[in-house]
């Protein structure tokens, strides 16, 4: 049996991730964070950012959808109001976007195989990023009325920590030990979308 190489096929096996990644996103997102805050919309170690980074840098746009619509589900939905919730979540987002963007100018290899991939997975992939992700998180929850401003300088240093934490524990490792395995199966994303 010959297997189909044409757009419409990859198309259809990215869809496939999406929802497949969506839905280990939305379940990590849900419960795997340590939250030593009553805030909503904190955690002190948010487990799934670390695993959402990695499936962007796999799965191109498809993995960055998937950390957007997981965010919405697994952590937004049971911690504020949906109308918060949609443009809260884009922390997430920009958390994936990030690093991929940066792979991708830069030609950086996933797998991080040289020095200088892994100073751009330092700096875009944990640094610029989790930063990024905390600033926008947390001054979003202020503007939605969720938490109040006073509450933002902590919630952004609990936040931007708490992500570099887990994120330079798990995603490396991920980074130079799976992505083999993700690019001989033919799921990794070249480009941004095949």
């Amino acid at each position: 049996m010959v297997e189909s190489t044409g757009k419409g096929h990859k198309v259809y096996k990215y869809l496939i991730i999406l929802v497949i990644v969506t839905a280990i996103n939305a379940l990590l997102a849900q419960f795997a964070v340590i939250a030593w805050s009553s805030d909503p919309g904190a955690s002190s170690l948010y487990f799934a950012i670390a695993f959402m980074i990695v499936f962007g840098l796999w799965f191109g746009v498809w993995g960055a959808i998937a950390a957007y619509i997981a965010c919405i589900i697994g952590a937004g939905l049971s911690a504020m109001p949906f109308s918060v919730n949609l443009y809260w979540s884009l922390a997430d987002l920009w958390q994936v976007l990030i690093p991929l963007v940066a792979f991708k100018a830069f030609r950086a290899d996933v797998s991080l195989k040289t020095k200088r991939d892994f100073l751009i997975f330092i700096v875009f992939g944990w640094l610029l990023n989790c930063l990024v992700g905390a600033i926008w998180g947390s001054t979003m929850l202020a503007i939605g009325g969720v938490n109040s401003w006073s509450e933002v300088p902590l919630m952004m240093g609990t936040w931007f920590i708490g992500n570099l934490i887990v994120v330079v524990v798990i995603a490396p490792l991920l980074l130079k030990y799976v992505t083999p395995y993700i690019v001989q199966r033919g799921w990794f994303v070249k480009g941004y979308w095949f």
